[in-house]
């Protein structure tokens, strides 16, 4: 799996988490590989993007505090419990991403971000998310 679809897959991960308490997240998790993909040509993880995958939603879940903190300080005027989830999640992975990960460029995060916003959110998803992070860099 490329890093694109990676990036995706870890969205659709971590939009589980806007439904399910931190309790239920480890079942989520099995459950989310178990099903595999929900595109109908990638059925099953590789165990390296398993391991992937794991260790990105690990790192982004220790570190959410911090991420939403920051996002309620850049994205005036907007509390995040009041923003869509679609967004919030967008977000909360580009902030980490920017933020944490060294080996994703801003740009790269950023454009990703506005991609993921475009596919799963609605009409000005793209623009608001890269509104809110265009503050990050």
């Amino acid at each position: 799996m490329g890093r694109r679809e990676l990036r995706e897959q870890i969205f659709l991960l971590l939009f589980r988490v806007e439904f399910n308490n931190p309790e239920e997240m480890p079942a989520q998790l099995k459950m989310f590989f178990e099903t595999g993909s929900y595109d109908e040509d990638m059925h099953s993880f590789s165990e390296k993007d398993r391991e992937y995958i794991t260790e990105k939603y690990n790192h982004i879940m220790e570190s959410l505090p911090d991420i939403d903190k920051q996002l309620s300080e850049k994205a005036e005027n907007w509390d995040i419990t009041r923003m869509g989830k679609v967004e919030l999640t967008v977000l909360r992975l580009a902030v980490y991403e920017i933020e944490k990960d060294d080996s994703v460029p801003a740009s790269v995060a950023i454009n990703e971000a506005v991609e993921l916003a475009k596919k799963f959110g609605q009409d000005g998803s793209g623009a608001f998310v890269n509104a809110v992070l265009a503050k990050f860099v």
